[in-house]
């Protein structure tokens, strides 16, 4: 009588409608657990946050207008005790770090879901966190490099959309000089041979997202 009162309260949040369809199929066959809410973006799972409260959200990265990791900070700062689980297809390891730095509980590749979903649901609500050891190994294995400082990730971005080292200088108010030292220092940071090679290095690990330049920008 009392069970649907002890149900586990989920947002699914995915501009894929299949996704979600998918999802909720899986988790209609649960006897703890429901959908209270589905979002297409990161604006709309904010307002169906704030409306239903659920127990767990399921939160993608990639998504237009307002991204996941922006639902992510805007979610957890107005709900400190928000359990949001990542379902993304990036596995990038600062991709992984920004996420959970944010509010995140959890952090899923879709290709873990069929696997790891329902479990990652239930240890949630049960108040833990939970990596899984393919997420927690991508971290581990860049525990010891050398961060990029911000103004790094910044040249980064400039290298990545096409700018050369005067015209990077130009645009972050440095001299060539220095502007050719911090691309040096990204070469190293990341083991990367030359400037392509560091732009795929820092893509692949979430440092930067190479959609966002000129050169990512649909024709």
């Amino acid at each position: 009588m009392g069970e649907r009162m002890t149900n586990m309260r989920i947002l699914m949040v995915d501009d894929h409608p299949l996704l979600r369809e998918g999802i909720a199929a899986v988790i209609a066959a649960q006897d703890d657990m429901c959908i209270v809410a589905e979002a297409s973006s990161g604006a709309e799972a904010v307002e169906k946050f704030r409306e239903h409260r659920p127990d767990i959200t399921l939160m993608d990265l990639q998504m237009p207008r307002m991204s996941g990791e922006e639902a992510i900070r805007a979610i957890a700062s107005e709900f400190p005790g928000a359990r949001i689980v990542v379902l993304t297809n990036y596995s990038g390891d600062a991709q992984v770090i920004r996420a959970m730095k944010l509010g995140a509980s959890a952090y899923l590749l879709k290709n873990m879901l069929r696997a790891d979903l329902l479990n990652t649901i239930r240890q949630l609500h049960a108040g833990k966190h939970y990596l899984p050891s393919e997420v927690a190994g991508i971290i581990a294995a860049h525990m010891m490099d050398d961060a990029l400082s911000g103004r790094e990730v910044e040249v980064l971005r400039l290298v990545a959309q096409g700018f050369s080292n005067k015209e990077i200088a130009h645009r972050i108010h440095v001299s060539e000089e220095t502007a050719k030292s911090h691309v040096s220092n990204i070469l190293s940071k990341l083991g990367a041979r030359d400037r392509t090679q560091a732009v795929v290095v820092a893509a692949r690990r979430g440092i930067i997202d190479i959609l966002d330049g000129p050169l990512g920008a649909p024709p």
